[in-house]
Protein backbone atom coordinates (compact mmCIF):
# COMPACT_ATOMS: atom_id res chain seq x y z
CA UNK A 1 0.00 0.00 0.00
CA UNK A 2 2.81 2.65 0.89
CA UNK A 3 4.29 2.06 -2.60
CA UNK A 4 0.90 2.86 -4.28
CA UNK A 5 0.97 6.07 -2.50
CA UNK A 6 4.53 6.83 -2.71
CA UNK A 7 3.75 6.25 -6.83
CA UNK A 8 0.67 8.06 -6.80
CA UNK A 9 2.50 10.85 -5.11
CA UNK A 10 5.34 10.77 -7.76
CA UNK A 11 2.78 10.89 -10.71
CA UNK A 12 0.74 13.82 -9.56
CA UNK A 13 4.28 16.07 -8.36
CA UNK A 14 5.67 15.05 -11.67
CA UNK A 15 2.57 16.66 -13.35
CA UNK A 16 1.98 19.58 -11.21
CA UNK A 17 5.73 20.72 -10.44
CA UNK A 18 5.90 22.53 -13.82
CA UNK A 19 2.45 24.57 -13.11
CA UNK A 20 2.70 25.45 -9.78
CA UNK A 21 6.65 26.26 -10.24
CA UNK A 22 5.18 28.73 -13.08
CA UNK A 23 2.97 30.13 -10.66
CA UNK A 24 5.71 30.44 -7.20
CA UNK A 25 7.78 32.72 -10.28
CA UNK A 26 4.47 35.21 -10.46
CA UNK A 27 3.75 35.06 -6.92
CA UNK A 28 7.88 35.68 -6.06
CA UNK A 29 7.96 38.33 -8.61
CA UNK A 30 10.78 36.69 -10.53
CA UNK A 31 12.73 35.11 -7.58
CA UNK A 32 13.22 31.49 -8.70
CA UNK A 33 15.08 30.51 -5.60
CA UNK A 34 11.87 31.45 -3.62
CA UNK A 35 9.67 30.23 -6.28
CA UNK A 36 11.48 27.02 -6.16
CA UNK A 37 11.25 26.64 -1.66
CA UNK A 38 7.35 27.31 -2.32
CA UNK A 39 6.98 24.72 -4.79
CA UNK A 40 9.01 21.83 -2.37
CA UNK A 41 7.10 23.61 0.79
CA UNK A 42 3.66 23.06 -1.19
CA UNK A 43 5.14 19.05 -2.27
CA UNK A 44 6.09 18.69 1.19
CA UNK A 45 2.49 19.33 2.79
CA UNK A 46 0.64 17.38 -0.21
CA UNK A 47 2.80 14.57 0.49
CA UNK A 48 1.68 14.61 4.31
CA UNK A 49 -1.80 14.40 3.39
CA UNK A 50 -1.48 12.20 0.51
CA UNK A 51 -3.26 9.58 2.18
CA UNK A 52 -6.29 11.48 2.83
CA UNK A 53 -5.97 12.94 -0.48
CA UNK A 54 -9.25 10.91 -1.59
CA UNK A 55 -11.64 13.46 -0.08
CA UNK A 56 -10.11 16.12 -1.65
CA UNK A 57 -12.31 16.53 -4.76
CA UNK A 58 -9.49 18.23 -7.08
CA UNK A 59 -6.03 17.75 -5.30
CA UNK A 60 -4.33 20.54 -8.37
CA UNK A 61 -6.34 23.17 -6.75
CA UNK A 62 -5.57 22.18 -3.40
CA UNK A 63 -2.02 22.34 -4.32
CA UNK A 64 -2.85 26.13 -5.45
CA UNK A 65 -3.93 26.61 -2.17
CA UNK A 66 -1.44 25.48 -0.55
CA UNK A 67 1.06 27.42 -2.47
CA UNK A 68 -1.10 30.73 -2.11
CA UNK A 69 -1.06 30.20 1.65
CA UNK A 70 2.47 29.12 1.74
CA UNK A 71 3.60 32.30 -0.09
CA UNK A 72 1.77 34.67 2.11
CA UNK A 73 3.24 32.83 5.26
CA UNK A 74 6.34 33.77 4.14
CA UNK A 75 5.87 37.10 2.93
CA UNK A 76 4.48 37.85 7.24
CA UNK A 77 7.84 36.59 8.01
CA UNK A 78 10.39 39.34 8.96
CA UNK A 79 13.06 37.77 6.57
CA UNK A 80 11.06 38.28 3.84
CA UNK A 81 11.38 41.64 2.74
CA UNK A 82 15.43 40.70 2.00
CA UNK A 83 16.19 40.80 -1.95
CA UNK A 84 19.48 39.30 -3.33
CA UNK A 85 20.03 41.99 -6.12
CA UNK A 86 18.34 44.88 -7.70
CA UNK A 87 18.19 43.28 -11.05
CA UNK A 88 16.62 40.43 -12.61
CA UNK A 89 19.62 37.40 -13.56
CA UNK A 90 19.55 36.78 -17.59
CA UNK A 91 18.50 33.16 -17.04
CA UNK A 92 15.13 32.09 -16.18
CA UNK A 93 13.34 34.85 -16.28
CA UNK A 94 11.48 33.87 -19.13
CA UNK A 95 9.23 30.34 -18.73
CA UNK A 96 9.06 29.48 -21.99
CA UNK A 97 10.95 31.50 -24.35
CA UNK A 98 8.31 33.26 -26.31
CA UNK A 99 6.89 36.37 -26.02
CA UNK A 100 9.07 39.79 -25.27
CA UNK A 101 11.44 39.41 -22.38
CA UNK A 102 11.36 43.41 -21.78
CA UNK A 103 7.86 43.24 -21.53
CA UNK A 104 7.99 39.82 -19.05
CA UNK A 105 10.80 41.92 -16.89
CA UNK A 106 8.74 45.13 -16.57
CA UNK A 107 5.81 43.53 -15.52
CA UNK A 108 7.28 40.82 -12.83
CA UNK A 109 8.94 44.31 -11.46
CA UNK A 110 6.03 45.85 -11.60
CA UNK A 111 3.93 42.82 -9.70
CA UNK A 112 7.23 42.16 -7.42
CA UNK A 113 6.11 46.47 -6.09
CA UNK A 114 2.83 45.07 -5.23
CA UNK A 115 1.77 44.12 -1.99
CA UNK A 116 1.41 40.05 -1.28
CA UNK A 117 -1.73 39.66 -1.15
CA UNK A 118 -2.78 42.31 -4.20
CA UNK A 119 0.04 40.00 -5.87
CA UNK A 120 -1.81 36.83 -4.91
CA UNK A 121 -4.77 37.84 -5.73
CA UNK A 122 -4.04 39.06 -9.51
CA UNK A 123 -1.98 35.71 -10.05
CA UNK A 124 -4.77 33.62 -9.05
CA UNK A 125 -7.38 35.81 -10.94
CA UNK A 126 -5.70 36.22 -14.33
CA UNK A 127 -2.96 33.82 -14.49
CA UNK A 128 -4.30 31.06 -12.91
CA UNK A 129 -7.88 32.18 -14.18
CA UNK A 130 -9.78 31.26 -10.61
CA UNK A 131 -13.04 32.29 -10.30
CA UNK A 132 -13.87 34.67 -7.22
CA UNK A 133 -14.87 32.36 -5.02
CA UNK A 134 -12.18 30.10 -5.61
CA UNK A 135 -9.79 32.57 -4.80
CA UNK A 136 -11.63 33.78 -1.76
CA UNK A 137 -11.05 30.31 -0.88
CA UNK A 138 -7.23 30.21 -1.61
CA UNK A 139 -6.34 33.35 0.44
CA UNK A 140 -8.93 32.23 2.86
CA UNK A 141 -10.76 35.37 2.77
CA UNK A 142 -14.21 36.66 1.49
CA UNK A 143 -15.58 37.08 -2.18
CA UNK A 144 -16.33 40.75 -1.73
CA UNK A 145 -12.80 41.65 0.00
CA UNK A 146 -11.04 39.76 -3.24
CA UNK A 147 -13.38 41.75 -5.98
CA UNK A 148 -12.02 45.09 -3.48
CA UNK A 149 -8.62 43.55 -3.59
CA UNK A 150 -8.64 42.80 -7.54
CA UNK A 151 -9.84 46.65 -8.40
CA UNK A 152 -7.41 48.11 -6.47
CA UNK A 153 -4.43 45.73 -7.29
CA UNK A 154 -5.08 46.36 -11.27
CA UNK A 155 -5.05 50.36 -10.26
CA UNK A 156 -1.38 50.11 -8.21
CA UNK A 157 -0.15 47.88 -11.11
CA UNK A 158 -1.47 50.68 -14.01
CA UNK A 159 0.02 53.63 -11.93
CA UNK A 160 3.35 51.66 -11.71
CA UNK A 161 3.17 50.92 -15.35
CA UNK A 162 1.90 54.96 -16.11
CA UNK A 163 1.77 56.00 -19.83
CA UNK A 164 3.34 52.57 -20.92
CA UNK A 165 0.92 50.70 -20.78
CA UNK A 166 -0.64 51.34 -24.29
CA UNK A 167 3.13 50.65 -25.25
CA UNK A 168 2.85 47.27 -23.32
CA UNK A 169 -0.59 46.59 -24.82
CA UNK A 170 0.68 47.23 -28.51
CA UNK A 171 -1.79 50.20 -28.60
Amino acid sequence: MRQGRRDGFREFAEGRSGHLYRSACLLASGDTHLAEDLVQETLGRMYLLWGRISRIDNPAAYAQTVLVRAFLTHQRRRSAGERPVGEFPDSGAVANGSGDPALRLTLLDALGRLAPKDRAVLVLRYWEDCSIEETANAMNTSSAAVRTRTSRALGRLREQLGGSIDEFAGL
